[in-house]
This record gives structure tokens, C-alpha cells and sequence, in this order.
């Protein structure tokens, strides 16, 4: 994947830069607040190269591409003027429910900062095991630092929760983690400890336990944020710096100490009891119904908006439930593509099918899911299936998390360590192997190798194609463009100049006008209209790509004469451009002409050099000799 093409595209897709009020990205997913999501081509997103679905959670429009979505992030913010603290000023056009607003809002505070606390986790997890195994005695002070630095995150999540709310809510996040710092002091934590009663100029503080909990602070930076922007409103400019950070504390932190923090508090204990009430009442139940159908909650992108859930529950009852439910659904989904890869005859998509499973069993689970069991349906089925039955297991012998993992997967068994680690360990195996037997007994409809595709469709057209058609060795590409020849290392683009995207040639266009290399159909044609992907009627999948780094005129000094899905033939004219308008906007005008299926061809070879009309002849496809119906 080229990660600045994937960037590049699929901010144009969603409808431009000036449509995206931010953008985050979790373990496998691009998140996009945009302020219209109509404006998001779907279809053509779907098409870019490293994206694997779309899905719309509340009014937040989610791209999963999976492992490369850092590198797919840090192309969008490097090339454009977003960043992840952008600020959300302006109304989103989306119309939002309540309950929509509030995923949104959980899903945006919570994702940047679980790297923290999946870090935290893990260190954790470390010590407990070293403890267990007696490698480590809790009394060393090895242990002790180890302790404190996987606690420190989590004893001081209402900070870490504070920035991140304060970006989303689009106040100061430093005045936020004051909040969120006040309400831990030591002092105050030791005034509490006292057990005595306590006021603030004569209002009763309620006493509650702050460190480790996501409610009262969640309530208050949302509380600041709205006393912030009006304190901003009505103070002069010059002393904005001063009453505004001051008025904001003031008045957040002793409202959070007197009503806010105990209410959220008390909330957060209800809300950890009845989770926990459900799974001891109703627990063989409830935890089919969960793993069976977590990955159904994974789809939606909703299920980091358990996390706050999870943690609650662990910050109160030192436990949790609901982790253990996700480590069975990504299990039953590398059981599924683990079944996939041993059953399919295509040797590309087995490999696919191998990787996205082991990638599954280390907690990434949408490649596994998109990538290979949706896209054939029954395994993804048999994946469901199997993580219920871990789930019976898990449920028989009370299976809990104690730390929440940063990984729903192997580097997270430390999750589980515990009296029940055996039975965690055996629960993954069983979701794991249940939804593989499911997979093979109940059989799928394999992915066609290439060669096997072009066989089958000579095989139906045998008897109604001429003889003439199947002795066809070679395609012939004409120009697109007048102008001179060029090989395509002189491309300033490594992406064109290394073949990456595949061979071709380029040329330096004397005249603004594209015209139809083959006869076929419009594929793409890009929204800035400077690319277009053309399919001939003999398979062959042609790029033009007028000018490096012109994506980003948006357009501007470019007329399409064609849509996408247009038929075309040969000459036909396409897209015209202003050569030395383009040129003194600073872009080089050189033209890529790609055979991205090169793949599929023995040799490409150039027909010609020096200076080219638009319609003559560039290049040869040479099919390989398989494909012929002679050699079938």
C-alpha cells in the first residue's frame, strides 16, 4: 500500500478537507467527524486500495483499514491542515439522538488515549504473572516500581480523560487537566480519608474516590467546557488569559466536589453492579449472548464505548466482565479465516486468510473480518458461533479480566491472570476451534485465483465466442495524451517511478486534452478530476494521472468530459487541463500511464519514444500464454 495515495484519496472521497471537522484513529479504523456525511462517496472508498469497509456509528463516519492505519493517519495530517486536536467550531450538518451523540462522544475521548492504558495494562499484567510464576516477590522494590507504572495511568485517568474530553468538547485541555488534578490532590484525598465532614463556603462536599473513575469527570469537563466559552464571551480580550482559566476552575472544580463528582460516582457504582448482577443471575446467558455477538458491536465501531464500562467495573469491583467477551469474538474470527485458509484453493487469498488470522489472535480483528469471513459470510457466521461457545465456557467457570488489555489477544492474556487463567486460556482455544469445524463443516464459496476466473469464463463462452477471440496474444494501448514520451523513473513520484502502482510510461503533454487509450468503461474518475481509471474491453486496467501532487488544486483548471461508468472508445476525449495554469500554481504536468493489472501480463513493452499524438500506439500487453483457450 502506498500510504500517501490511500491518504490522499480517501481524504478527497470524503469530500475534501474543508468537509472534516476532525479525524482520530483507533487500532484499525480512521475516524472522521465530518460536517456531511452525504458528501462521503462510500463506493469509491470501499475501492481504495487498504481500505477494508465502511461504517457510519451515531453521526461518525469509520474507515477500517487495519494494521497500516498510523501510517494512513500520518499521511492525511502531514499533507493537509488537520490535525487530531483540531477544534470542532461550526455545526456538524449530521442530525444526532441523544443516544448517537453520547457513542460519539465516548467513542472521541476515549480512543486517544488507549494506548496509555493499554500500555499500563500490560505492565500490570507483567507483574502479576512474574509474581505468580514466583519470579518476582511483591515485597522487591522492583515490583513496587513496576506497580506504580502500571497504575499510574489509571490512578490518574481523570486527568488523561480531561485533555481528551476537553478536545472533543472544544475547550482548553490544560485548564481541563487542572480539573482533573484538583479533584485528586493529595490533600484533598487525605480530608476525605479523615472520614469528618468537609464544606466548601458552607456547602457539604460529599466525600467520593475520584482516582481510577471516568463518570464525575467526564460530567465535568463536559460542565467547563460550556463555563469556559461563556466567561470567553464576555470578557474583554486583554484579560482573557487571566479570568478565564480562573473564573473556569473556580467554578468546575468546587461544583464537581459538591454535585457533579458524587453523582457520577454513584452512577459509575450502579452501573458496575447491575453489569455485574447480570452476569452472576444470568451468566451462561448473557456471556453467549455477548462473545456470539461482539463482533457484530466490533462492526459498528461501538465497542470502545464499553471501555469506560470496563473500567469502571474493575476500578470497583477489581473485575470485569465484558473484556473476556471481546478476547472470544476475535479468537472465533482467526478460527474462521484460520479454517478459510486451509480449505481455499487460491493461494493469494490463503495467504491473506493466514496472515488476517494471526492477526486476529493478537487482537486486531476487522482484517479477519472484512478481509476474508464477511466477504464469504458463512465463516463469519461460524465465527459467531464459535465464540459462544467459549463463551458457555467462560460462563461455567466465571471467567473475569482483571486489567483491560490493550490487546484483545495473545499479548493480553495478562488480562486473565487469576484463579480462572487456565480457563481463559482453554476458552480462546475452544472459540478458536469451534468456529474453524464450524467453518470447514458448513463449507464456502472459495475466492477464484485469477487464472481460474479467465478459465471458467472461457469454458461458459465456448461454445458462442469466435476462435479469433481466444487466440488473442497481445493488447495494444494507444496515448492518451500528445506531448513527448518519458520513461517513468524521470517521475518526481516514487510511487510511479518505482512501479509500484505498476508498468507504464509517462508523458510530458504538449497539448491539455486525455483521450481514451482503449475501448471500455470509466472505472474512477477522481473527484479532482486530474485521474481517471479506465478498464478496456479485454481486461486491461489503465491509470492516467495528469501532473505529481495535482490533487491538491481540487480540481481547479481541470473539465471532465466523462463520468464514472461511462463507456468510452478509443480517442474519445476525457478530461481537459490548462498545462500553464497548472504550472504556475508549481506543479510538474508530467502524466503517468499505468497498467495498474500488470500482474496479469507477461511483458509490457513501449511501442515508441520522442513525441507522441494522442490515439497512436505506446504500449504492449503481452498475455500470457495460459490464459489462451489454446492452452486450456
Amino acid at each position: 500500500m502506498n500510504h500517501r495515495k490511500t491518504a490522499e484519496e480517501i481524504l478527497q472521497l470524503v469530500g475534501g478537507e474543508s468537509n472534516v471537522q476532525n479525524v482520530i484513529h483507533c487500532m484499525t479504523r480512521l475516524r472522521f467527524n465530518l460536517y456531511d456525511n452525504s458528501k462521503a462517496d462510500r463506493q469509491a472508498l470501499e475501492q481504495v486500495d487498504g481500505v477494508l469497509g465502511s461504517n457510519i456509528s451515531g453521526s461518525q463516519f469509520q474507515l477500517i483499514i487495519g494494521n497500516e492505519v498510523p501510517k494512513v493517519y500520518k499521511e492525511i495530517i502531514a499533507n493537509s491542515n488537520l490535525s487530531e486536536s483540531k477544534s470542532t467550531e461550526g455545526e456538524s450538518k449530521q442530525k444526532k439522538n441523544v443516544i448517537s451523540s453520547i457513542f460519539d462522544v465516548i467513542s472521541g475521548v476515549f480512543t486517544p488515549i488507549l494506548p496509555a492504558i493499554a500500555g499500563a495494562g500490560m505492565i500490570k499484567g507483567i507483574a502479576a504473572l512474574l509474581v505468580t510464576f514466583g519470579w518476582l516477590q511483591e515485597a522487591s522494590q522492583t515490583y513496587q516500581i513496576l506497580t506504580v507504572i502500571g497504575d499510574g495511568a489509571f490512578y490518574f485517568l481523570p486527568i488523561l480523560l480531561a485533555i481528551s474530553a476537553a478536545r472533543k468538547f472544544g475547550s482548553n485541555p490544560y485548564v481541563a487537566a487542572a480539573i482533573g488534578a484538583a479533584i485528586l490532590h493529595p490533600t484533598l484525598t487525605a480530608m476525605f480519608a479523615e472520614g469528618g465532614s468537609i464544606s466548601f463556603i458552607g456547602l457539604p462536599v460529599t466525600i467520593a474516590t475520584y482516582s481510577s473513575t471516568v463518570i464525575p469527570i467526564l460530567l465535568a469537563i463536559w460542565i467547563a467546557s460550556y463555563v469556559e466559552k461563556w466567561v470567553d464571551r464576555i470578557t474583554h480580550a486583554s484579560l482573557k488569559l487571566i479570568v478565564v482559566p480562573s473564573v473556569t476552575l473556580l467554578v468546575v472544580v468546587p461544583v464537581t466536589l459538591i454535585t457533579v463528582g458524587p453523582l457520577g460516582a454513584i452512577a459509575g457504582n450502579y452501573l458496575s453492579t447491575g453489569t455485574n448482577f447480570l452476569f452472576q443471575n444470568a451468566g451462561i446467558i448473557a456471556m453467549i449472548l455477548l462473545a456470539g455477538t461482539f463482533s457484530l458491536i466490533i462492526i459498528t465501531g461501538m465497542h470502545y464505548a464499553l471501555v469506560p464500562i470496563m473500567l469502571n467495573n474493575i476500578a470497583v469491583n477489581g473485575y470485569d466482565y465484558m473484556m473476556p467477551a471481546m478476547f472470544l469474538a476475535n479468537f472465533g474470527q482467526a478460527g474462521a479465516a484460520f479454517a478459510v485458509a486451509m480449505r481455499s484453493k487460491n493461494k493469494k487469498f490463503k495467504s491473506l486468510s493466514f496472515t488476517t488470522a494471526l492477526t486476529a489472535t493478537m487482537g486486531v480483528t476487522e482484517p479477519a473480518m472484512y478481509g476474508v469471513n464477511m466477504r464469504l459470510k458463512k465463516p463469519f457466521v461460524a465465527a459467531l458461533i464459535g465464540a459462544a461457545a467459549g463463551g458457555v465456557l467462560y460462563a461455567l467457570t466465571d471467567v473475569k479480566a482483571y486489567i483491560v488489555a490493550g490487546m484483545a489477544g495473545l499479548p493480553g492474556l495478562p488480562t486473565f491472570v487469576g484463579p480462572e487463567f487456565i480457563f481463559a486460556v482453554l476458552g480462546l482455544v475452544l472459540a478458536f476451534v469451534a468456529a474453524a469445524v464450524v467453518t470447514w463443516i458448513i463449507g464456502f464459496e472459495d475466492v477464484l485465483a485469477p487464472a481460474e476466473e479467465t478459465t471458467t469464463t472461457e469454458e461458459k463462452a465456448v461454445d458462442t465466442a469466435e476462435e479469433t477471440d481466444s487466440e488473442k496474444v497481445s493488447e495494444v494501448i494507444a496515448s492518451p495524451l500528445t506531448g513527448e514520451v518519458r520513461p517513468l523513473a524521470e517521475v518526481s513520484d516514487p510511487t510511479f517511478a518505482q512501479e509500484i502502482m505498476g508498468k507504464g510510461i509517462a508523458i510530458f503533454p504538449s497539448k491539455g486534452e486525455v483521450v481514451s487509450p482503449i475501448d471500455g468503461e470509466v472505472v474512477t474518475l477522481f473527484a479532482t478530476k486530474h485521474a481517471i481509471g479506465l478498464r478496456s474491453t479485454d481486461g486491461a486496467e489503465v491509470l492516467i494521472h495528469v501532473g505529481i501532487d495535482t490533487v491538491k488544486l481540487n480540481g481547479e483548471h481541470f473539465t471532465a468530459h466523462i463520468v464514472s461508468g461511462d463507456k468510452v472508445q478509443k480517442g474519445q476525449k476525457l478530461v481537459s487541463f490548462d498545462i500553464e495554469a497548472i504550472q504556475a500554481a508549481g506543479y510538474d504536468v508530467i502524466t503517468p500511464v499505468i497498467i495498474t493489472n500488470t500482474a496479469e501480463y507477461e511483458d509490457i513493452t513501449a511501442l515508441t519514444e520522442g513525441t507522441v499524438n494522442g490515439g497512436e500506439a505506446i504500449l504492449d500487453l503481452a498475455v500470457p500464454a495460459t490464459t489462451s483457450k489454446e492452452a486450456s
